[in-house]
């Protein structure tokens, strides 16, 4: 008996889209400010209501977010740059900033599917996978930086008095986590790609995000093959637990070096196509409008850039006549970190450095300087990144309207006193 003929693209979404309706949303939950333990292969559950004391409560987030740890940004939680200087080189999972366009969706793993479709797979009917499926594949495990692209996003206007629109980050929508999970290569070969295929579609399971009255439907952005067979994973663990609620559970996509929209979280689906795919994420956003850029915008943004901070707050008062131990973090997604150079008087002067860590590709190294000022008075502290591939921090990042891939050097104001 013959195969019933391949649905056609518009109907294979209208089923994908209910079908991701009833099995798989689950109920939402609120920020809260404690958690249960983990077990039987879930995060922990939330146990109290908002609202305590030093927790901040967030729309849609569900772990806590004392606020020695985060700012609150819309339904975004901003971890605090100048408190990473106690967490290594990997970001705890409960200090790991929140980038939702909606709500954290809390999913079953049990009820959950990954269904692979399009017109790039052999004979071009869907495959799925359950999550025992996914994790009885071979594992593997990296550690890579996620970053969102907006990150240093506020410095735009601050520094440079230059507007930009989008959530008013500044140096903390970024953080560091070893991830384990299935490499999506394999599971693509398992799937059956063809060939021709040239680019992804991955889709996450929370609500559809919608904006000035227009429904976008859920968070989906291409992902070309390429890139897919390069060093993707879809990752079910975080820092050796199973992912958190807020960070994707219970699979979510990790794709290195590239801007944090590309690791769609809460992953549902992914479209494969032997055509060139968009969405509002590739053409209405993540792209790079304004006077230095083509009139309807530049492609698609892929790479993060390169950045450096100071570990320590903005406005912070340090005691003249003693030496200081600053300390901060550098990071470049275009090729390991080579060195930090720093100046205390505004960028009068520069001296280097000392790197506490090996540089690697995907991560960041944390570095320190001794300084002892003599003067009273406000004072700029400065700080910038050398890759091994020549790239540097400008001294000004060349504006875009959306406020992406900020990359200049930070100007962080200091008193001394």
């Amino acid at each position: 008996m013959p195969n019933p003929p391949a649905p056609d693209r518009r109907s294979l979404l209208k089923l994908l889209a209910a079908g991701s309706a009833v099995s798989a949303l689950g109920g939402l939950a609120t920020a809260a400010p404690a958690y249960a333990g983990t077990s039987a292969g879930h995060p922990a559950r939330p146990l109290a209501a908002p609202g305590t004391a030093g927790v901040l409560a967030a729309p849609g987030i569900v772990k806590p977010l004392p606020t020695e740890y985060f700012t609150v940004r819309g339904t975004n939680a901003e971890a605090r740059f100048d408190a990473f200087g106690d967490t290594g080189t990997i970001t705890p999972n409960d200090r790991f900033f929140v980038r939702d366009h909606t709500s954290t969706p809390v999913l079953d793993a049990a009820d959950w599917r990954l269904t692979l479709w399009g017109d790039g797979l052999h004979g071009r009917h869907p495959v799925h996978f359950t999550y025992g499926q996914l994790r009885a594949l071979p594992s593997v495990t990296r550690t890579a930086l996620i970053e969102c692209a907006g990150n240093g996003r506020s410095l735009y206007t601050t520094q440079q008095g230059e507007p930009a629109t989008g959530t008013a980050w500044t140096l903390g929508a970024v953080g560091a986590a070893r991830w384990r999970g299935v490499r999506l290569s394999d599971v693509l070969r398992r799937a059956g790609i063809a060939r021709d295929a040239v680019d992804l579609l991955p889709r996450g399971l929370d609500d559809p995000y919608v904006s000035g009255g227009v429904d976008y439907g859920r968070v989906r952005r291409p992902l070309p093959v390429a890139k897919a067979f390069d060093d993707v994973i879809l990752a079910y663990e975080m820092n050796g637990e199973p992912l958190p609620y807020d960070h994707g559970y219970p699979v979510r996509l990790v794709v290195p070096s590239w801007v944090g929209i590309a690791s769609i979280k809460w992953l549902g689906d992914i479209e494969v196509s032997t055509r060139p795919l968009t969405s509002p994420w590739s053409t209405d956003w993540y792209r790079l409008f304004g006077a230095a850029h083509p009139a309807g915008g530049s492609a698609p943004i892929s790479r993060q850039t390169l950045k450096s901070g100071y570990q320590l707050p903005f406005g912070a008062t340090l005691e003249a006549g003693r030496v200081h131990r600053l300390t901060g973090r550098a990071w470049s997604a275009l090729a390991p970190v080579r060195s930090v150079e720093v100046s205390t008087d505004g960028g009068a002067h520069w001296r280097r450095a000392h790197l506490h860590d090996a540089p690697r590709r995907d991560g960041w190294v944390r570095w320190s300087v001794p300084w002892r000022p003599d003067h009273t008075g406000p004072v700029t502290l400065l700080s910038r990144t050398t890759d091994l591939a020549g790239n540097a921090q400008p001294d000004r990042a060349v504006h875009n309207t959306q406020g992406y891939l900020f990359n200049a050097v930070v100007r962080h104001p200091v008193t001394v006193v």
